[in-house]
C-alpha cells in the first residue's frame, strides 16, 4: 500500500518537483539530485502526509531541500546574486538597488531574508531570491494570491528598514 502510494506520487509529481528544484538551483544535475532527495525524504515520512495535501507537502520538502543545498558551505562561496532575480527588489527610492549592486550586498540581503520571521521569510525567499511570481508562490505555499502580495509588500518594507538602519 505504501509503495503503491509512493509510486503514484512520483509519477504524478516528479515533473513539478524537478521544475521547482531547477528554478531554485539553476543546475540540471543538481535539480535531478534534489528531486530524488525530495522523494526519498517523502518516502521516509510518508505516514505524516495527508493524501489531500500531498502536492503542497512535496513542494515544501523540495523547497526545503533546495534551501538546505543553497545554504551549504560549498554553495555559499558563490554569490546568490549571479542571477538577475533581485532586480524585482528595487523600490522607487532605489535604496535596495544600491545595496544589491555589490555581491556582498546580495549576500547581506539574502541573509536578512533567511532571518525574517514567517510568513515573510518564505514569501520573500520565493519571490525575491528564486524569482517566482506571486501566483506561483501562492500555489507553492497554499496561500491566496492577495495574501502573498501583501506579505511581499510588507517583507520588502521590513528589508528596506533594516538596510537603512
Amino acid at each position: 500500500m505504501k509503495l503503491q502510494r509512493m509510486e503514484e506520487m512520483v509519477c504524478k509529481y516528479q515533473n513539478l518537483i524537478y521544475t521547482i528544484c531547477f528554478q531554485m538551483i539553476k543546475d540540471e544535475q543538481q535539480a535531478q539530485d534534489l528531486t530524488q532527495e525530495t522523494f526519498v525524504s517523502a518516502w521516509l515520512h510518508l505516514d505524516s502526509c495527508d493524501i489531500q495535501g500531498e502536492k503542497a507537502w512535496l513542494c515544501r520538502i523540495a523547497m526545503n531541500k533546495c534551501k538546505d543545498y543553497l545554504k551549504s558551505a560549498l554553495v555559499r562561496k558563490v554569490s546568490v546574486c549571479e542571477g538577475e532575480v533581485l532586480d524585482s527588489f528595487v523600490s522607487p527610492q532605489q535604496s535596495l538597488q544600491v545595496v544589491a549592486e555589490s555581491k556582498s550586498g546580495c549576500r547581506e540581503i539574502a541573509n536578512m531574508i533567511y532571518e525574517m520571521k514567517e510568513p515573510y521569510r518564505s514569501v520573500c525567499e520565493a519571490i525575491l531570491l528564486w524569482g517566482y511570481s506571486p501566483l506561483q508562490t501562492a500555489e507553492i505555499l497554499c496561500r491566496p494570491v492577495q495574501t502573498v502580495r501583501t506579505q511581499i509588500f510588507r517583507g520588502k518594507k521590513l528589508l528596506q528598514s533594516r538596510l537603512s538602519a
